[in-house]
């Protein structure tokens, strides 16, 4: 399953902390207009503020001091404007470089409130409040050096501080505003990236049970081909007729064989959503085929006992029964392998409410192993206890008292 990524339909509107481009933070055509507007703006301040100085009624505060200050404050206000070209890369830098302009110049405001609040927006809350400080408690000193001639002092100072609550205010919500957005689009991914992990793992789990169900049934076959094969190698001079028979049943054998894994790997390769032309599975086995499965070993030369004390087959659950099945299809092709020619025990009980029994018992081996053996892959019994337990029953396995080899289940079986 690929990941849709949502592209915004206007990307450049968004500022570059927004933009899902890249890492590195960029401007997008969004934040050159935005600078663009602030530096213009600063300048055409810095410009105003000056010629207001040179009128022979200033209504600005740069009337006070000497002189020369007005030409040094234009310069200064000129190069904070020119500065704010910076701000998006080192604000804090910006701020502590332009800081000794907070006390006297006029020319630089603008640029200077616009480096607060850009400090505000982007860095951290501590770092913000130290500069937003450092702007309040410079107000009385500026106000002082550049008194207003049309308010009284302590009104400026109180008029200043508004404005710059305001700034914050407006840089705080700015700030949430940004962070909420990314934490909202955090939250989408996360939930994109948990969905993709869902697939994932539920198209794993899907494999998984289709390689059981394979390494049931594959196993099971391939362990009558070669029985019967070995049958004939050890007895060349048998009679026509059994070896046309074991023939046939290899031959059969094969041919099933080749259907399940031709099925199986159909499953596999079938693309998604292509359920609809896919050829349909083989009805799965049940309780019901236990009996067909015994007599295929019994025509492979085991000797397989039964007890069948189940109550009522025909009502144990699809499920329940295709466990079963599959319990009983390893034991027998376990005991094939590792116990050639000893008796094999099947037991079958259970009631509705009761649960369902599942045993199958043969005598330990003894002496050396069968020449050549029957390879195996180790996880006939690791598949079947995984199985019981998804279906919530219980697995025992191994040597009992008895000395014999002793595989027995239960699995749930809820009352009608």
């Amino acid at each position: 399953m690929s990941s849709a990524v949502v592209v915004p339909e206007h990307p450049w509107l968004l500022p570059g902390s927004l933009a899902p481009a890249s890492r590195v933070a960029r401007r997008t055509p969004r934040d050159w207009l935005v600078d663009g507007l602030l530096f213009l703006l600063s300048l055409a301040w810095a410009v105003l503020a000056f010629g207001d100085s040179l009128g022979p009624e200033p209504e600005m505060a740069l009337n006070a001091g000497p002189s020369w200050l007005n030409e040094v404050d234009l310069v200064l206000g000129v190069w904070a404007s020119t500065a704010l070209w910076l701000r998006r890369r080192w604000p804090v830098g910006l701020a502590v470089l332009t800081l000794p302009l907070i006390l006297f110049s006029v020319s630089a405001s603008v640029a200077l409130v616009v480096i607060l609040f850009t400090v505000l927006v982007h860095r951290p809350l501590p770092v913000a409040a130290a500069l937003t400080a450092v702007h309040l408690l410079s107000s009385p000193v500026f106000l002082a050096v550049r008194p207003d001639p049309t308010m009284p002092y302590w009104a400026s100072v109180a008029f200043t501080v508004l404005v710059i609550g305001v700034i914050v205010a407006w840089a705080l919500f700015v700030r949430a505003r940004r962070q909420l957005v990314v934490s909202l689009r955090e939250r989408a991914d996360r939930a994109e990236a948990e969905q993709q992990l869902r697939v994932a793992q539920a198209r794993q789990l899907e494999r998984t049970r289709i390689a059981r169900e394979m390494h049931d049934v594959l196993a099971h076959r391939i362990s009558l081909l070669s029985l019967h094969a070995g049958a004939l190698e050890f007895r060349p001079d048998a009679p026509a007729e059994e070896v046309a028979k074991a023939a046939g049943v290899i031959r059969a054998s094969a041919h099933a064989a080749l259907q399940d894994l031709r099925e199986v790997i159909g499953v596999l390769r079938a693309e998604p959503g292509g359920a609809e032309t896919a050829t349909p599975e083989r009805p799965q086995p049940t309780l019901g085929d236990v009996p067909g499965l015994v007599a295929e070993s019994r025509a492979a030369g085991v000797r397989v006992g039964v007890v069948d004390a189940v109550a009522d087959a025909a009502a144990v659950p699809p499920a329940v029964g295709r466990s079963a099945y599959r319990i009983v299809q390893e034991g027998l092709t376990n005991a094939r392998k590792h116990a050639p020619g000893a008796l094999v025990s099947v037991q079958l009980a259970g009631r509705p409410g009761d649960g369902l029994a599942v045993e199958i018992r043969n005598p330990w081996p003894v002496g050396e192993p069968p020449v050549p053996a029957i390879p195996g892959t180790g996880t006939g019994l690791v598949g079947v206890a995984e199985r019981v337990s998804l279906a919530g029953g219980r697995l025992e396995h191994g040597r009992d008292a008895a000395g014999d080899f002793r595989l027995a289940a239960w699995l749930p079986w809820p009352a009608s």
